[in-house]
């Protein structure tokens, strides 16, 4: 770590390391409670959980990041009304904000409600609009993924690299089925009957951000998702990037903080992935 760096350390105290401590007590405490949870409730809608692990877990990294970091900003969903319009508004008023921590406590409620080890916590740190840090921490495996921009992206502390593939028919990709499902849902549907006879495999687990990460590491060629919010994507958009990947909205455009509809690859298919989900 460079202390004399602007991007990755402020006060003598680094971003990255506060976000890998914070993301690491956050998942310990989210195992400690694993099936003894008491309220469940929903949110947008019934495929759209909510517990009050989600909620005491943002608020322990909210605290440890305002102990270190006490004017930085900060978006995380438990924070956030339900629903697209709500994320947009709450993304919009933080906009201006220097340093946005954006945060998902829990990216996977659904799996961890029923048991299912897909889940994460995601911490991105951006500065005006542009993601610095990223850290994923899937509790169930302990396995850490971080990314500081312009230094590449790490798990088990090795570095990460995406996967080789060249072609679509050659690819294992990922999806999810979104909250939304008036109309993101159907959106989502079209585009794995598009996609589905011309990959390897498709694969849906429940956790965006972990889906990245696995793109990031090279488990998987690529991954999209339509009606997603920041603090799904931006933790895992650095880890793509840094990795040597690419992503986008699912037009092609560049990613930026906005963007709801993702897909990330390991680039080389990007092309060809794009371009099958602009026909649906």
């Amino acid at each position: 770590m460079d202390d004399n760096s602007p991007e990755s350390v402020i006060g003598g105290k680094s971003f990255t390391a506060v976000a890998i401590n914070c993301a690491a007590k956050a998942g310990e405490w989210i195992k400690s409670k694993s099936g003894s949870f008491s309220q469940l409730n929903l949110k947008y809608s019934q495929h759209d959980l909510v517990t009050e692990v989600d909620k005491g877990c943002e608020r322990l990294i909210r605290n440890l990041i305002g102990t270190h970091f006490p004017h930085h900003s900060f978006l995380g969903e438990e924070g956030v009304e339900p629903g697209p319009e709500a994320s947009a508004k709450a993304l919009e008023e933080a906009s201006d904000a220097e340093y946005l921590w954006i945060v998902d406590p829990i990216d996977g409620t659904t799996n961890y409600v029923h048991g299912f080890p897909f889940y994460s916590v995601s911490i991105a740190l951006a500065r005006r609009g542009q993601v610095i840090v990223g850290v994923i921490y899937d509790p169930s495996r302990d396995e850490l993924f971080v990314a500081e921009r312009g230094k590449g992206a790490y798990v088990h502390g090795r570095k990460m690299q995406v996967s080789g593939e060249t072609a679509l028919s050659q690819s294992l990709i990922a999806t999810g089925f979104p909250a939304d499902h008036l109309e993101a849902l159907p959106q989502n549907l079209q585009g794995v009957q598009e996609l589905a006879p011309k990959v390897r495999n498709l694969r849906v687990a429940g956790s965006a951000a972990l889906h990245l990460a696995y793109v990031a590491a090279g488990r998987l060629s690529g991954f999209w998702e339509i009606g997603l919010n920041a603090w799904d994507i931006a933790a895992g958009s650095l880890l793509v990037e840094e990795s040597g990947g690419r992503i986008t909205d699912t037009r092609g455009e560049p990613y930026h903080l906005g963007v709801r509809n993702v897909a990330a690859s390991n680039g080389q298919i990007h092309g060809e992935f794009v371009g099958a989900l602009k026909t649906h």
